[in-house]
């Protein structure tokens, strides 16, 4: 897996993406596009992640108990482009698995590294939407 990240923060701290670059090996495949849909999921569910997603508790007690608490990522904070690159399968001797989800964890660290490279600034914890604001 890799990731590569294209951002621009703009002022009080809004992370646009303008496009998200995935890459897989992952062997053999049956369907190629199958691949590429989960690849972008997992952007996006990354990006949800990185950026907003936070469960936080008070007296033991989980605060974001449905949707209108937990904010997941929608159309607009989304990526505008992913562009997926799959590579081409080597061995097809090899036993066929699934893809599951090994695009979802490189995205936060591409998303942080796209900041820096756009501010200058590290982000070191997660979600980081409130870091982007200073």
């Amino acid at each position: 897996m890799a990731v590569a990240a294209e951002v621009r923060v703009e002022a009080g701290g809004k992370l646009v993406i303008p496009r998200v670059d995935i890459a897989i090996d992952c062997g053999p495949r049956v369907n190629l596009d199958r691949v590429r849909s989960q690849m972008e999921g997992a952007v996006v569910f990354g990006v949800g992640l990185a950026t907003t997603a936070e469960i936080s508790f008070k007296n033991g007690r989980v605060q974001e108990n449905n949707f209108d608490g937990y904010e997941v990522t929608r159309i607009d904070s989304s990526p505008r482009e992913i562009r997926v690159h799959v590579l081409p399968a080597e061995d097809y001797g090899q036993p066929l698995g699934g893809v599951g989800e090994p695009g979802v964890p490189p995205v936060a660290p591409a998303l942080a590294n796209a900041v820096f490279a756009a501010t200058g600034k590290r982000i070191r914890s997660l979600p980081f939407r409130n870091q982007l604001a200073s």
